[in-house]
């Protein structure tokens, strides 16, 4: 069953590209595209595709309240967001990974980095692009406010604190299980396990936990 994708670009020509990019890819199918973010959520709501690919800056409702409409805190059922931006230092993509966004992507990413954007999210994994991972989490979590727990719910363990950093670093769940030498199904365990203990939604927000308590740093 192939990967149902909505897309929502202020900008005519990239969101026609974008919509071309993914519907030449295997798997993948776009349902529906959108000129701003209000039109989204309303396709959103109705289509229910798999994932969502948001520009950040729109007209209207912009990429960051059209996240938290769909994936917010308060959302019961929320849908998988990527979020994609021009800049690698948007002051605006912080916000969104706080308003519930899986990943996010820069638009020069390519078709092949952009479609493994795509299958993580759908899949519950998340992609961050790897050239800006650092940079641009550390930079926003220096920046933004305090983390709201500094201690997790229950301890980490050693091997939950070697996960956590290679999250941060944006590896994959795959990577991660050769880089330390473990099944993935092992991986997929303890990741479970860190949400749990730091209270997270999801990958994006273990990485940004590990940034504001300066786990990795820059």
């Amino acid at each position: 069953m192939n990967i149902r994708v909505i897309v929502a670009d202020d900008q005519e020509i990239v969101r026609t590209g974008l919509v071309m990019i993914l519907d030449a890819q295997p798997g993948i199918e776009v349902v529906g595209a959108a000129d701003d973010g209000r039109r989204a959520v309303e396709l959103a709501r109705r289509l229910r595709p798999d994932v969502c690919l948001f520009d950040i800056r729109m007209p209207g409702m912009d990429g960051i309240e059209a996240t938290r409409a769909l994936a917010g805190p308060t959302v019961e059922d929320p849908l998988a967001v990527v979020v994609i931006t021009t800049f690698d230092l948007d002051e605006y993509v912080y916000a969104a990974l706080r308003a519930g966004a899986r990943g996010f992507l820069l638009k020069n990413a390519g078709a092949d980095l952009l479609a493994q954007a795509v299958r993580a999210a759908a899949g519950g994994d998340a992609l961050i692009a790897p050239s800006i991972t650092a940079r641009l989490l550390g930079a926003f979590a220096r920046a933004g406010p305090p983390p709201s727990s500094a201690r997790p719910i229950e301890a980490l363990t050693d091997r939950e604190e070697q996960i956590l950093v290679a999250v941060a670093r944006g590896r994959t769940n795959g990577e991660i299980a050769d880089e330390l030498y473990i099944s993935l199904s092992t991986v997929k365990t303890h990741i479970a396990s860190l949400m749990a203990k730091l209270g997270a939604r999801n990958r994006v927000e273990i990485a940004m936990w590990a940034y504001e308590t300066n786990r990795v740093r820059t």
